[in-house]
């Protein structure tokens, strides 16, 4: 009987591995598919996925998790922009040393708060990101704007100051920020929305890397789930890649969708939060 129930508390444990194999692996997948459809917005998916989905027990533990698949994802996709000259070096630079002070901090902050409040913010969060992500992406007009000593005076402030303020938030909830960088780099120097996109991943890695440093100092690091996380998100990027060229016309529109369904998950985490503090 003894040896039975040995058996079969193994074969539970296998199941239930190779459960959380499958569903991180297809959850990786559903946000670099996001990544390679839209160009952005998978990140913001990934927490909700490690602790609904894949049921990481701690929202600390899939904050710090989801960083690290977060800067991992970023720097996959700056190689390619940074190979075809996207990349405004300087100006990012400023904004992501910023940031990563502020995603330090916030970080630090994050893993004081407790973990159904916490989650109930990052549910906010993604209501919020999703309304910026239904709006149209503008770009500036200076396709030439450089730091330099000439601009100094005119550029660091905002590039420091923005890049500090998303940097913290970044790090607080272990999100890419992509959203809230591409916006950022555009108002602080007027560059193209393509310059904006490719250099906002500078600062996207910095703070997961930052992030996920924090966390990890911590104990705080699901390794297994973050390295499935991060060869599902591969191969889904590249297949939203290529998807995205197909449905180019439709973009807006899936945008729309994508943005939809991020508010219904977020409502959903509000909703979970709100419950736990219920008598």
């Amino acid at each position: 009987m003894q040896e039975g129930r040995q058996v079969f508390d193994s074969l539970r444990r296998r199941i239930m591995t190779t459960t959380q194999l499958v569903l991180s692996l297809a959850s990786g997948g559903l946000v670099g598919l996001s990544l390679g459809l839209i160009g952005g917005g998978g990140s913001i998916l990934a927490v909700p996925l490690m602790v609904y989905v894949i049921g990481m027990p701690s929202p600390h533990t899939a904050i710090g998790t989801s960083a690290v698949a977060v800067a991992a994802s970023a720097l996959i996709s700056l190689a390619g922009h940074a190979s075809d000259r996207n990349v405004k070096w300087p100006c990012v630079s400023v904004f992501a040393l910023a940031g990563v002070a502020g995603a330090a901090l916030g970080a630090q902050i994050g893993k004081t708060i407790d973990g159904a409040k916490l989650l109930a913010g990052f549910g906010l969060l993604m209501i919020v990101i999703a309304a910026l992500m239904s709006r149209p992406r503008r770009g500036g007009h200076d396709a030439g704007v450089r730091l330099d000593r000439a601009s100094a005076l005119r550029l660091l402030p905002p590039l420091a100051g923005t890049g500090f303020g998303v940097g913290a938030l970044s790090g607080f909830f272990g999100i890419g920020g992509g959203f809230l960088i591409v916006p950022g780099l555009v108002s602080a120097t007027s560059m193209p929305l393509l310059n904006a996109i490719g250099s906002s991943l500078v600062s996207v890695a910095a703070f997961g890397a930052t992030t996920a440093v924090s966390y990890a100092i911590s104990g705080l690091i699901d390794w297994p789930v973050a390295i499935l996380f991060i060869l599902g998100g591969a191969a889904g990027g590249r297949f939203g890649a290529r998807l995205a060229a197909t449905l180019a016309s439709r973009r807006r529109a899936l945008t729309w969708v994508f943005s939809g369904g991020v508010t219904l998950v977020g409502v959903y985490v509000v909703a979970k939060g709100v419950v736990a503090f219920l008598p």
